[in-house]
Formats: structure tokens, C-alpha cells, sequence
């Protein structure tokens, strides 16, 4: 099928359109950042007023891109949750809209279902395989069995990853969004005698906890009695990212060490940082099992990635209808198993 992808769940407006669920022929990003870097994180309203401004120019430029117009489509795929409510609906509207207009059929996917599987349009990753989808909202790691059936195995309690970045780099001063940043200055830091808590990583479960990390962070800067230096923040977050990544890493190897999946697919906007890549690209080497990583253009938010759901749903007959609304919260496990 030649489908159209749309995603507006936070505050990247993307348009994508792909044939057969492989091949992406364009893949549209507008990002907000320059909007809400003032604030130090995304203003729902605001993103929502974004959303409506640059949904139908990155559905134009989609097209251009991939030389098709809207009456070769043959389906649309958007997010329909988790996410901010009113960013969601700008894009399930469109969705809508677009697939009575056109006479086609439309579905509505769950946001880290795109995440995961975005890895399949560039490599072929066999099923089962875990998946740790870490991002600013996300940090689960998912048993997958195939598209659409999914079991949850762990889940952050508190904080996501990505939202502990975020928010490190805020209370140090440095530029929105926090995770490039604390990445690059990270490798550019020295740790050595400074040590931030690993939550919950050697309990008895997948599960993880941000928060006291960040926290930890908080009150040695405040220790600090002024404004740490450069030199400093560069430790603090090479201090900080040691931690984060070392849980995250831990904790998956544990997933395959329990389930003898010997496949790891990490996703979501935290996957490009280099440490972490770093990190487990030496464990999948030392432990013998595989890790996959989408490239950087499909780790953050972007519209392609739904299509490899979309194109299998609605290829089998599991459209949605109209009656079907946005959902600020959603489960993966139970979010996909009634279409397959």
C-alpha cells in the first residue's frame, strides 16, 4: 500500500509517505524547538498551535517529496496516543479527514509502537526481540512477538530517561533540549570520585526509576554554593550519563539474560546517545546477542516509522473509524491486539 504517516504527539509536526511498509519515499520533520527553549520544555498549547499552523505544509512537502499526489493514497496511519491531548487531535483530525475525503481507510497507532518497529525499514530484525524504547516521555522495555502483539516486562515509575536528561540540563543552565547536549559534553567530562545513585538496579525487577538521579544532581549543585564551572558541569554530566546509561543497560541485559531472547532493538529519542550505543554495542559483544538501533532520523519523533504498523493493520482490514478518539495515556500491550 502507499500510505501516508502522520505524527503530533509532542512537538514535531511529520508527514511521511511510504509504500509496502519498507520503503519511505519522504519523511517530513518541523521541529519546535526554537518555541519552547525559552521555557526549558514543551508548552502544550503552545505545540498544539504549532501543530495546526504546520500540518498541512509538511503534508505537502511529504508529497512533493515522494512525486505522488493525494489520490494515490491508499491509507493513512497517525499517532493516536500516548501524548499531549490537543497535539494528538490535530493530527487524528487531519488523519480523518483526509481518509473520508479520499474514500481510503485510516488507523490510529500507539506512539512507541512506531518507535520500535522503526528499526524495520532499514534492516530486517527477526521476531521475538526485546525492545527498550527510551525517549522524554517513555522508558519501557517490551517482549516483542510480532506487529501488534507486545508484552510489557518494565517501566519507569517516575521520570523517563529522556525527561531526566531534560531536566539535568535545565538546572545546569544548558541549552533545550538537554540530551544532545549532557551527550556531548559527557565524553568531554571526566567522572572520576563522582558518583550519582543507580535507582532500583539491584532490585529484583525490569522496572526503573529516574528521578532520585536527578535529584542526586540537584542537591550536589546546590553543595557547590555557586555556579559550577564548565569544567564541572562537563563531570557532572559525565557523572550523570555514567548512571543513566549503566541502569538502562543493566537492565535490558537482564531482560535477555531472563527471557534467552538474544535480540535487542533500542528506540526512541534517547537511542542516539552515543554513550549509550557505546555501552551496549560492548555488552552485545561481551554477553553475545545482537542490538539494533534505528539511524538518527528515525530515533526521534518522525511519521515514517508508523507506517510499518500502519501499512500491516490496514493491509489486513484494521481500519479504524471515525468515532475513534486521541488518548493522552495508553498501554502498548493492550493497545494493538484486537487488530491482529
Amino acid at each position: 500500500m502507499l500510505v501516508l504517516a502522520l505524527e503530533t504527539s509532542c512537538d514535531e509536526t511529520s508527514a511521511g509517505v511510504v509504500r509496502d511498509g519498507k520503503k519511505i519515499l519522504a519523511n517530513v520533520v518541523t521541529s519546535q524547538i526554537d518555541v519552547h527553549a525559552r521555557y526549558g520544555g514543551v508548552v502544550p498549547e503552545l505545540a498544539s498551535r504549532k501543530h495546526m499552523e504546520g500540518i498541512a505544509v509538511v503534508i505537502q512537502e511529504a508529497l512533493r517529496q515522494a512525486e505522488v499526489t493525494v489520490d494515490d493514497l491508499e491509507g493513512v496511519c497517525v499517532t493516536r496516543g500516548p501524548g499531549l491531548i490537543g497535539a494528538l487531535l490535530v493530527g487524528l483530525s487531519t488523519a480523518k479527514a483526509m481518509a473520508f475525503a479520499l474514500g481510503i481507510p485510516w488507523v490510529g497507532l500507539h506512539h512507541m509502537e512506531g518507535h520500535i518497529l522503526a528499526v524495520l525499514l532499514e534492516k530486517e530484525v527477526s521476531f521475538p526481540f526485546l525492545a527498550l524504547a527510551v525517549s522524554g516521555a517513555h522508558t519501557h522495555i517490551y517482549r516483542v512477538e510480532g506487529i501488534g502483539r507486545y508484552q510489557t516486562l518494565g517501566r519507569t515509575l517516575d521520570d523517563a530517561a529522556g525527561e531526566a536528561y531534560d531536566k539535568v540540563a535545565k538546572l545546569l543552565g544548558l541549552s533545550y533540549p538537554g540530551g544532545a547536549v549532557i551527550d556531548r559534553l559527557a565524553a568531554e567530562g571526566d567522572a572520576a570520585g563522582l558518583v550519582f545513585p543507580r535507582p532500583l538496579l539491584h532490585q529484583d525487577n525490569l522496572d526503573f526509576s529516574f528521578s532520585g538521579i536527578k535529584t542526586a544532581v540537584l542537591n550536589y549543585v546546590r553543595r557547590l554554593g555557586a555556579a559550577p564551572s564548565d569544567a564541572e558541569i562537563r563531570r557532572i554530566c559525565a557523572a550523570f550519563q555514567e548512571a543513566s546509561v549503566e541502569v538502562l543497560t543493566v537492565k535490558t541485559l537482564r531482560a535477555v539474560e531472563r527471557t534467552g531472547l538474544q535480540r535487542v532493538v533500542v528506540a526512541g529519542g534517547v537511542a542516539c546517545n552515543r554513550g549509550l550505543r557505546e555501552r551496549f554495542r560492548f555488552l552485545a559483544q561481551e554477553h553475545g546477542f545482537e542490538v539494533h538501533f534505528p539511524s538518527a532520523d528515525l530515533c526521534g519523533d518522525n511519521a515514517a516509522m508508523l507506517a510499518v504498523a500502519g501499512d500491516f493493520y490496514l493491509h489486513r482490514g484494521g481500519a479504524d473509524g471515525l468515532e475513534v478518539n486521541a488518548l493522552a495515556q495508553w498501554s502498548l500491550d493492550s493497545a494493538t491486539f484486537h487488530r491482529v
